[in-house]
């Protein structure tokens, strides 16, 4: 609890949250449990940003699958605080799909060896030799990254296909940050000898089985979140879309906004906005300067569509979701939301799939019709033989815009000009993927949240840019044969 000195300190505060994603929510819980008073406006008519969960006839679904897994204990007593016994503790399965073959995710020594065949693992062998003895020198692009410490035959079977259709460029104008965040750590050695034996050290690298994950999906969490804040006296505004940020001088004073159609003005003594960085820019007022404006355009995303289908039986594979490699689909991953939580199944005799296609808005898949889009759907299901004889029998399509901040060629360095501006505006923090134009998870995005408000109120001096530079959410774990103690360490190399 706060001492009186700095309840009072704290009540004279009114800060703006834009956006009620992780990052948002976290933030405004920070904030209120702390007496300091909040507002936070999300355009959208959901809680949760892209760990949302939609329903559909009585069916659940999550926005791109979200684990509940963290190496930060700050985050993790967070979610046992708000959920505590409504956590579900669900088994890790998942594979990958690739030429016409299922393979274990992580690799298991005799499945990779039959769907490979001797042969092709023996390439791939080989091509690892030869670029661990001749490596790239430069390590500027994800496909040089990955094939320096893979090879370049498994590059192409596990990594390019997949990543391209993710991020809709070719892996070598993707830069090598992104593969170092996401992938620090393994090597195709690792992976090898944990599939293949069980080596004599200390300890032995392995991926998560288990993971706690909300009955109802983890919008179920973030609606609990924003009921927690509104009982505390805050408000949380749904259809509420910041247009303008006011500033006087190098300080914010309030937001304009569009709450249900009305115009609404909020003062503010500081705001913290999670919405992507091209948005928030573009909404300061006055506007910032040309070179700003320019930086920014070359700022990027990715969207993402989730095409749910209903079928007419149950279990039809046991995976929480598969990875799909094959180019001669558009799929790029296809979730079991029955394998999350079967309470998100109203109908134990049905099954709900969600097959996610990656795409940008405008393109040809972004504009397809809803009904196109859920036969093109069926088609894939079909050709993949996912099916198993079941009808589809219903469906819908949710789009997301900007699911994903793209590192292409020239983003860090226009990324740089647009940090140093807003380190001008001292009462204005960003946070989350989009606020930080940064591949983060869950945990990070409300890890930044947490920084920001002890920022804000004098507790701590923190750098939101570099968190998940070190203390990143992953899915890998060490297991201490001696010790039984099990440390978190990166990574889990197909996340999207």
């Amino acid at each position: 609890m706060p001492s009186e000195r700095e309840a009072s300190t704290n009540h004279a505060r009114h800060v703006v949250i834009i956006g009620a994603g992780p990052a948002g929510l976290t933030a405004a819980w920070e904030l209120i449990r702390r007496d300091v008073q909040v507002t936070v406006l999300e355009k959208y008519h959901l809680v949760g940003g892209i760990a949302r969960t939609e329903q559909y006839k009585g069916y659940y679904f999550d926005i791109g699958g979200h684990r509940f897994f963290t190496k930060v204990d700050e985050v993790n007593k967070l979610w046992q605080e708000w959920m505590g016994d409504e956590f579900l503790l669900r088994p890790r399965t998942s594979r990958i799909y690739y030429d016409g073959k299922f393979f274990d995710y992580p690799l298991r020594a005799f499945n990779a060896l039959f769907n490979m065949g001797l042969w092709r693992s023996a390439l791939i062998m080989l091509s690892y030799i030869r670029f661990r003895l001749f490596p790239y020198k430069q390590e500027d692009t994800f496909e040089q990254w990955v094939t320096n410490r893979f090879g370049k035959r498994l590059f192409e079977i596990f990594f390019k296909t997949y990543t391209e259709k993710v991020w809709g460029i070719s892996t070598s104008e993707i830069r090598a940050d992104f593969a170092a965040q996401r992938i620090k750590g393994l090597s195709l050695f690792t992976a090898i000898r944990n599939a293949f034996f069980k080596p004599r050290g200390e300890q032995i690298k392995t991926l998560i089985e288990e993971f706690h994950y909300p009955r109802n999906g983890p919008g179920m969490m973030w609606e609990r979140v924003a009921e927690l804040v509104a009982r505390r006296g805050g408000k949380v505004l749904m259809n509420a879309d910041a247009v303008k940020i006011k500033r006087d001088g190098d300080n914010v004073i309030g937001v304009e906004a569009v709450v249900n159609g009305e115009a609404c003005f909020f003062p503010a003594t500081d705001v913290i906005s999670s919405a992507p960085l091209t948005e928030l820019i573009a909404k300061l007022d006055p506007p910032p300067p040309p070179e700003i404006r320019t930086s920014i355009k070359h700022l990027s995303y990715r969207d993402f569509l989730t095409v749910v289908l209903i079928l007419d039986k149950p279990n039809l594979f046991p995976d929480n979701w598969i990875y799909i490699h094959s180019p001669e689909v558009q799929v790029g991953r296809i979730q079991n939301f029955g394998n999350w939580s079967p309470f998100m199944v109203p109908d134990p005799n049905t099954s709900s799939l969600g097959l996610e296609y990656f795409c940008a808005e405008g393109d040809a898949l972004w504009q397809m019709a809803d009904d196109e889009l859920l036969k093109l759907g069926k088609r894939e299901l079909e050709r993949i033989g996912l099916t198993k004889g079941a009808t589809v029998i219903d469906g819908t399509v949710v789009r997301q815009l900007k699911a994903y901040p793209v590192y292409d060629a020239v983003y860090a360095e226009h990324l740089e000009v647009i940090k140093n501006y807003l380190a001008g505006i001292p009462n204005l923090q960003t946070v989350g993927r989009n606020g930080l134009h940064k591949y983060n998870n869950q945990d990070h995005s409300m890890l930044t949240s947490i920084y920001a408000v002890e920022n804000m109120l004098g507790l701590g001096r923190h750098d939101l840019w570099e968190v998940n530079t070190e203390r990143s959410y992953h899915e890998e774990v060490r297991i201490s044969k001696d010790q039984k103690k099990v440390e978190e360490k990166p990574v889990d190399i197909l996340e999207a």
